[in-house]
């Protein structure tokens, strides 16, 4: 059985804060600690005529290739807004997450096959060579995941590089044990049992990261924003009367956008009213990105998202589960000639001084 496998542990809610891109440094010691161990492994397994820890080279090389990709992430996710890419390429750093989340996936499925063929067709494991670059295994991916531990509570994408090396840490501990028994008890069959039993681990915390990941793909509400706070939050505020067209989404695995409209009979109550709700929505809710719209109510409004037999209404919260359309359903056509929607926070005055305003642009 190969030396040292994948991938992925339990991991928490991200929250919405800090800055995807100090991790320059780390990515760059653990991509080349990884890409040494790598070829170092593949060497000693040609050597040795150990097709387990060449194909275990293989495996590791998707952690070099998983690091790249959260990496390139957090770097474009830095790239200010253009004409084209209105929300810059932050939402970069949620697809390399989700595909982070599906590389372990696979990795697992390829190291369960290979188990369950030595399981099948038992072949003699070499118990010290695999020992000793298991116990190198655990070196570099352990050092390689205390690089990423601090970051990894807070973006899901460093998190996704954090779970692949901390994963690889731990599964060297197993293979290294199970390399020293099968050297003094001659189980051969262990190898392959120990393996299986870490991918099963593995594969219930990498669940969490894809189903996370997939989520923020499609728009849902952040897991650690309450839905419901939010637009009770909004429904207390001076002189609102009515919330509607309430959309929470992930611009990226650190930022979180939301967009509403506040029915204010009363009129536009002014920028400094608007920036006090936005300061609040980011204090309490973690929200960065705010675009308000204040309506009077003398027309009836509702999200033309839930026009076509859907609910009438825009505050449907169950499992984080809103169909808006990752920041691009915010134009929501109301045929009604003096309603402008604002599209990615600019700014509309309709004549009977509607106005959206866009504030805490997270740049």
């Amino acid at each position: 059985m190969s030396a040292h496998h994948h991938h992925g542990h339990e991991h928490g809610h991200h929250h919405h804060h800090g800055n995807p891109t100090d991790h320059g440094r780390a990515f760059a010691i653990a991509i080349t600690l990884n890409a040494i161990f790598v070829a170092v492994e593949f060497v000693y397994g040609f050597i040795a005529n150990s097709t387990a820890l060449m194909a275990d080279a293989g495996h590791n090389l998707s952690d070099v290739l998983g690091l790249m990709l959260a990496w390139g992430a957090a770097i474009l996710a830095k790239r200010t807004p253009s004409g084209r890419y209105t929300y810059g390429l932050r939402s970069s750093s949620m697809l390399a997450a989700l595909f982070n989340g599906m590389l372990l996936m696979a990795a697992c499925g390829a190291i369960a096959w290979e188990a369950a063929l030595q399981l099948m067709n038992p072949t003699p494991v070499q118990g010290l060579t695999v020992s000793v670059v298991a116990a190198v295994g655990i070196a570099v991916n352990g050092l390689s995941a205390m690089l990423f531990m601090a970051g990894s509570k807070d973006d899901l994408n460093i998190r996704g590089a954090y779970l692949h090396l901390a994963a690889d840490a731990a599964i060297s501990l197993g293979v290294l044990l199970s390399g020293l028994v099968v050297m003094y008890t001659g189980w051969t069959w262990l190898d392959p049992l120990v393996s299986i039993a870490i991918v099963v681990l593995i594969t219930m915390g990498t669940w969490s990261l894809l189903r996370e990941s997939l989520r923020m793909v499609l728009a849902a509400v952040p897991e650690n924003v309450d839905a419901p706070q939010v637009e009770q939050f909004l429904r207390a505020q001076p002189g609102v009367t009515e919330v509607h067209d309430l959309h929470i989404w992930s611009m990226s695995t650190t930022e979180t956008a939301l967009t509403a409209h506040l029915v204010m009979p009363d009129g536009y109550p002014g920028d400094q009213a608007l920036d006090a709700i936005t300061r609040e929505l980011k204090e309490k809710f973690s929200i960065h990105h705010t675009t308000l719209q204040t309506e009077q109510g003398t027309t009836e409004h509702a999200c033309c998202l839930h026009s076509n037999g859907g609910t009438d209404h825009g505050h449907e919260h169950d499992d984080h589960a809103h169909d808006h359309d990752h920041g691009h359903d915010h134009d929501h056509d109301h045929d009604h000639d003096h309603e402008h929607e604002h599209e990615h926070g600019h700014q509309h005055k309709p004549a009977h001084q509607h106005a959206s305003h866009q504030h805490g642009h997270p740049h």
